[in-house]
C-alpha cells in the first residue's frame, strides 16, 4: 500500500490557510479507494487539529517538522525530540543578540502545550502572540512563568530576513540542532525561524511511520526545505508551481499552485479519483 503525506501551509492548504471544498471531497475520495494519508507540517498540533478534523486523518501525524508524532486513536505522542537545557540557552542567547524575540514552545504534564516569551518588540510579535491564544488555543505566557520541569520542543520567531539569518548561522555549531525558515504568513515582507532537534526531521517520522504501518511506498507533498528530508525517501516527490526553486529540484515534478488546488487535482489524476 501506499502512503501519501501532506505538508499542510503552501501545499495542501490555501494562502487563507483552509482546506477548500475541493480538496476536501478529494480527501473523502482517497478514504473511500482506502488509499492512506497524514500530515506533515511545522505546525504544533494545536495550530492543526481544528484544520484537521473531519478530513479523515485518523492516522500518526507528524508535528513541528518531526519532533512529534501524534496518534490520534490513543490521543497521545508516540515520538518526540526535545531540546537539552544547553541547547536552549545557546538559542536564547542567539536570538537576543540580534534583539528578536524568540518563542518557546514546551510539553508539559498530560501533554498539554504553552508558549513563554521574553518582552515583545514587533508589531509582528503581538499579532503571533493573539494568534497562538485565540486561534490555536495555547497559553501564551512571560518567560518568567515558564516552569522547571517544561520539556522545550522547539524555538520559533519572526524577523527581519538579515536577523533571522544571522540566528541560523551563530547556532550552526550546534550538532543536534536544525533551524528552518522561510517567509513569513503574519507579514511577508518578515522572515520565519524555527529551531529544534535534528533527529526530529519530517523524513525521519515518515520513514518510521512506514515501518511501523506497513506500507510499502511513500507519496509526498511539499513546499520549502523542511520538506526535503522527506523528498530524499520518497518514491514520489511533487512540489506545488509556488514551491521554492531548491524543493522544486529536488522534486519528482512539479504541480499546479496551492491556492489552485494544484495537490487535489494532481491526487484525483494520480488515482483515477
Amino acid at each position: 500500500m501506499e502512503l501519501v503525506v501532506f505538508d499542510l501551509d503552501g501545499t495542501l492548504l490555501n494562502r487563507s490557510s483552509q482546506i477548500t471544498p475541493y480538496t476536501r471531497e478529494t480527501l473523502r475520495r482517497l478514504t473511500e479507494q482506502g488509499i492512506a494519508y497524514t500530515v506533515a507540517t511545522g505546525r504544533a498540533l494545536h495550530g492543526a487539529v481544528d484544520i484537521l478534523q473531519g478530513h479523515g486523518f485518523d492516522l500518526p501525524q507528524i508535528f513541528k517538522n518531526g519532533v512529534m508524532i501524534w496518534n490520534p486513536a490513543e490521543a497521545r505522542y508516540s515520538n518526540r525530540y526535545l531540546l537539552t537545557v544547553d541547547e536552549v540557552g545557546h538559542v536564547a542567547e542567539a536570538f537576543l543578540t540580534r534583539e528578536i524575540t524568540p518563542f518557546f514552545f514546551t510539553l508539559e504534564p498530560d501533554d498539554r502545550h504553552a508558549v513563554y516569551h521574553p518582552p515583545l518588540r514587533q508589531k509582528v510579535e503581538y499579532k503571533l502572540v493573539k494568534s497562538f491564544s485565540r486561534e490555536r488555543d495555547l497559553p501564551v505566557k512571560p518567560i518568567g512563568e515558564l516552569p522547571a520541569y517544561a520539556d522545550i520542543t522547539n524555538v520559533s520567531a519572526i524577523g527581519p530576513e538579515s536577523a533571522i539569518q544571522s540566528v541560523a548561522q551563530m547556532i550552526s555549531d550546534e550538532e543536534h540542532l536544525v533551524a528552518y525558515m522561510g517567509t513569513a504568513i503574519e507579514d511577508r515582507r518578515l522572515n520565519w525561524i524555527d529551531i529544534h532537534h535534528r533527529s526530529g526531521s519530517k523524513g525521519g517520522a515518515v520513514e518510521l511511520l512506514k515501518e511501523e504501518l506497513g506500507l510499502k511506498q511513500v507519496i509526498c507533498f511539499g513546499d520549502s526545505d523542511n520538506d526535503l528530508s522527506m523528498f530524499a525517501l520518497a518514491d514520489e516527490a511533487y512540489a506545488p508551481e509556488n514551491a521554492k526553486a531548491e524543493v522544486k529540484a529536488a522534486a519528482t515534478a512539479v504541480i499546479g499552485h496551492h491556492d489552485a488546488d494544484g495537490i487535489a487535482r494532481f491526487l484525483r489524476e494520480r488515482f483515477g479519483l
